[in-house]
């Protein structure tokens, strides 16, 4: 199938601003694209594209004061197909996983696996086999626990912060679960994206960036939404990280105000 994504998002700034952006596809999703994406900006701005250290696309703008729009469309081919189902994929042990695996075992801005989540982790969840039947426990346990509520959305909310409020956005769920994961010991990475409403009943909510993540079983990484908790279809990824602070789509180092804001992820 091909899958239509964009945005449209504008800020109003009092006075000229840096400002990194990461609102592009993830380079992992460019053989798939059919018409790439363009970031556009207006007015028109120079955009300094660089790659950061987890292999996100990523941009540089200085923003002028006043109103600044970005605008991006894509065309993606997909599958089709649901998240990937292996329920045999292993755990690896610690000492066997590869290097470029390990950070995602430590904590992180919103993942404090140095918590009491540590203990709670081992008490709900010790008695699971390893592998992705303690993964799709976590997801289980997390897609319970907690309420979804936009009106409750909170910039500053950590994993431990969720367990105990009990209540989040899909970036809430995630960092919770990201964080039981790292606590079994198992490398755990936040995704965030595109995800229309394809293959299911349409939201009655305003279409938004979905989050997810990525546990790594089995000598691959693989996507669980403890949000859904059911195999998705249409994932168009954009960024990769330790957590939401490391795939922020905009950072604006000075003063602006969200004004517009519209996505889309629809079936061609």
């Amino acid at each position: 199938m091909h899958i239509r994504v964009g945005y449209e998002i504008s800020f109003e700034s009092p006075q000229p601003a840096p400002m990194l952006l990461m609102l592009y596809l993830h380079p992992t999703r460019e053989l798939t694209t059919l018409q790439p994406d363009q970031l556009r900006t207006t007015p028109p701005l120079p955009i300094s594209e660089y790659y950061d250290m987890y292999g996100n696309r990523c941009g540089r703008i200085i923003a002028p004061a006043g109103r600044i729009a970005f605008q991006n469309t894509a065309v993606v081919d997909d599958s089709g197909l649901p998240d990937l189902q292996v329920l045999q994929a292993q755990q690896t042990q610690v000492q066997d996983l590869p290097n470029e695996t390990l950070t995602y075992l430590l904590a992180s801005r919103y993942c404090e696996v140095d918590s009491e989540l540590k203990d709670i982790a081992w008490q709900l969840f010790g008695k699971t086999p390893p592998g992705w039947a303690r993964v799709q426990a976590i997801c289980d346990f997390v897609h319970q626990h907690i309420k979804f509520d936009y009106m409750q959305a909170r910039a500053n909310r950590t994993a431990l912060g969720v367990y105990r409020e009990r209540v989040g956005v899909c970036r809430d769920f995630m960092h919770l679960a990201i964080t039981f994961c790292r606590n079994c010991n198992i490398p755990a990475r936040y995704c965030t994206g595109y995800l229309g409403d394809i293959g299911v009943p349409p939201s009655a909510n305003p279409m938004d960036f979905s989050a997810w993540f990525e546990a790594y079983l089995g000598g691959q990484w693989y996507a669980f939404d403890a949000r859904s908790n059911t195999p998705r279809i249409s994932r168009v990824l954009m960024a990769r990280g330790r957590d939401a602070a490391d795939v922020a789509l905009t950072t604006t180092f000075g003063v602006n105000e969200l004004m517009d804001f519209r996505v889309w992820a629809d079936e061609v």
